[in-house]
């Protein structure tokens, strides 16, 4: 037994990698090909991954949203886990980082249950709900610029059904929500939406500590 969450160094973390989840093999690949990027830092774990993963399969999510796409390993994981005839619209702004990760897709045989959608996320996200698709939305995953984190929120209570689920990204955002020296405007913002979602009584909530940290949001009836 412990009562608290172990830390891992590289040997522990390995084992956890190849024993506690099953990663595919091509998104593996694309982790690796993220991983020489300057920016791979932005780029989900692989534990993470199978987490999503299972919950995509265990929630039997039709419909997914993907706020931050990055090179698309979390969509390739998402989008493999999704039964027939499920979807995944992912919202990011860059074409050159989504462009790594589209011919995993197409090797993944996915890349037809993907709508990747190149615009600023909120208006992605607003267009949507003026287009009547409130309380359609199984599962979304917010991983995108932090200093709007709270509109996509916001915009993820409209579009998500009752019962569905909201996962969270960068919630811990490297400890610096802890320290009360970082006033950095993202820090802020994030440290916010925490309290924010901690007595939200519109969900139920846990925050996880895979990754740079994950809650979990459940829109309650």
């Amino acid at each position: 037994m412990a009562n608290r969450s172990l830390a891992f160094d590289e040997t522990l973390y390995a084992y956890l990698v190849n024993v506690g989840g099953r990663e595919p093999e091509v998104a593996a690949r694309l982790r690796a090909a993220t991983a020489g990027m300057a920016t791979a830092g932005m780029q989900i774990s692989a534990d993470q991954g199978n987490l999503m993963a299972f919950l995509v399969e265990l929630l039997g999510v039709q419909r997914a949203v993907e706020v931050g796409t990055f090179t698309g390993y979390s969509a390739l994981r998402m989008a493999l886990a999704l039964p027939a005839g499920g979807s995944l619209i992912c919202c990011d702004v860059s074409d050159e980082f989504t462009q790594v990760g589209r011919p995993f897709w197409e090797e993944a045989g996915i890349a037809g249950l993907i709508d990747l959608r190149l615009a600023p996320a909120a208006d992605t996200l607003q267009a949507m709900i003026d287009a009547g698709a409130a309380g359609t939305i199984d599962l979304m995953f917010i991983d995108a610029d932090k200093p709007n984190y709270d509109i996509y929120y916001e915009q993820a209570l409209i579009l998500v059904r009752a019962g569905g689920l909201i996962l969270v990204d960068n919630v811990l955002w490297s400890g610096a929500v802890a320290d009360q020296s970082d006033q950095r405007e993202s820090t802020q913002v994030i440290r916010a939406l925490n309290a924010k979602i901690r007595d939200d009584e519109r969900v139920s909530m846990a925050m996880l500590g895979i990754g740079d940290g994950l809650t979990m949001v459940r829109k309650r009836g």
